[in-house]
């Protein structure tokens, strides 16, 4: 837990449908920067990026929209992601298409409590970490939680489509 009490967290659609789903998680406040990414979310932190998850909105061929979880560390490569989905391709959505999809700001984007239901795909190695950092809805805060918590609540498929930077 940070230092703040805990009423001074956001309440995001992201932290109602965590408590809604009863799963536990703890809350981390940071200090956004613009395009700054996961590097500094896991800087702020003081965690490694591999640990933080990051929430990518894309699209397949017929411009429907689709969510990839991501370590903060790699690469999805659209390609291998399209190949294990069975599409033509997968490209990541304006921001302002992701945005309407999720209901969240770009770069504030989370898996949970998305305006919109979309199949929701995860880098399977992500079950490798005893813990990770995923957005909790809102720009410069991010929820702790198991990676098996999170398997249960959203029930992504899991897929191996990362690339090392």
């Amino acid at each position: 837990m940070s230092h703040l009490d805990k009423d001074h967290f956001p309440e995001t659609p992201a932290t109602r449908f965590l408590k809604s789903h009863k799963v536990p998680y703890s809350s981390h406040l940071y200090a956004y920067e613009d395009h700054g990414g996961t590097k500094v979310s896991a800087r702020e932190l003081n965690v490694a990026e591999h640990g933080v998850v990051k929430t990518l909105i894309m699209e397949d061929e017929h411009a429907k929209p689709l969510i990839i979880l991501m370590h903060g560390d790699r690469e999805v490569s659209t390609k291998e992601l399209a190949r294990q989905i069975g599409v033509k391709k997968v490209a990541p959505c304006k921001p302002e298409v992701a945005q309407r999809h999720s209901g969240y700001m770009v770069g504030g984007t989370s898996p949970f409590g998305t305006k919109r239901a979309m199949p929701v795909y995860m880098e399977k190695t992500i079950l490798d970490l005893p813990l990770i950092y995923i957005n909790g809805g809102k720009r410069g805060y991010l929820v702790g939680l198991r990676p098996h918590d999170l398997l249960a609540a959203i029930q992504p498929t899991l897929v191996s489509v990362g690339l090392e930077h």
